[in-house]
């Protein structure tokens, strides 16, 4: 089994799930609350990575952040390196890659909050701000913490996005579902069985700890 790669993964799926917190909660907020046409426009293109196979997301990335793009570019100029086949260039591919995973349900929580809550926020001089703080967010937390869960398992499973963006670097961009790969590749099926068993042992442990807090995973049988 390759430890080094299993840390990878994890490092990687934490990372990206702190960074989805970051962006994906005023994301969500947005879609939850705008009467603008815009949302027509930007909720298609976040749920985009639902439908979009993951090499053709992970090519597109691979090229921006290129040298011959102009995104990647400026990235050159100013870290005076590219992006592609490094830590940090997976870890952006990544969060587009796991977007929607996060922002679904931090958006689907944020539109269940009871209206009237807010308006009396309002009316006791609450700002947005402190009213998406003290109530939204508490009331939210949740759906907060299943897209933060979410996001983790997705990425934690990245292969094609992975594969393409960041190579096959040991230590760096190699992942545990590269290493099955590899093991694969290399007819070590006993290797790739102990990884495997490892990432389905961590994805059940986490669909566990999800449908903990939203109360199921939306499979209900015929009552009697």
């Amino acid at each position: 089994m390759d430890v080094t790669a299993l840390r990878v993964s994890l490092v990687l799926a934490a990372a990206t799930s702190l960074s989805l917190l970051a962006i994906g909660l005023p994301l969500a907020y947005w879609l939850a609350f705008t009467r603008s046409r815009l949302r027509l426009l930007v909720e298609p293109i976040v749920a985009l990575p639902l439908v979009l196979p993951p090499t053709v997301l992970g090519f597109c990335v691979l090229v921006a952040l290129g040298p011959r793009s102009a995104p990647g570019r400026v990235i050159e100029d100013i870290t005076g390196r590219s992006l592609a086949f490094t830590f940090e260039g997976l870890l952006i591919a990544s969060i587009l890659y796991s977007l929607p995973f996060a922002v679904q349900p931090f958006a689907t929580a944020f539109a269940a909050v009871d209206p009237r809550l807010q308006e009396a926020a309002y009316c006791l001089g609450a700002s947005r701000v402190s009213t998406f703080a003290r109530v939204i967010l508490p009331l939210s937390r949740r759906g907060i913490a299943a897209g933060f869960v979410l996001s983790f398992a997705h990425t934690l499973g990245e292969f094609g996005v992975v594969l393409m963006v960041g190579g096959n670097i040991p230590g760096v961009t190699r992942t545990a579902s590269i290493a099955i790969y590899d093991s694969v590749q290399a007819l070590d099926y006993a290797a790739a069985f102990r990884t495997s068993a490892i990432l389905v042992g961590l994805a059940i442990a986490i669909l566990g700890f999800t449908s903990h807090l939203l109360g199921g995973l939306g499979f209900r049988g015929r009552k009697a």
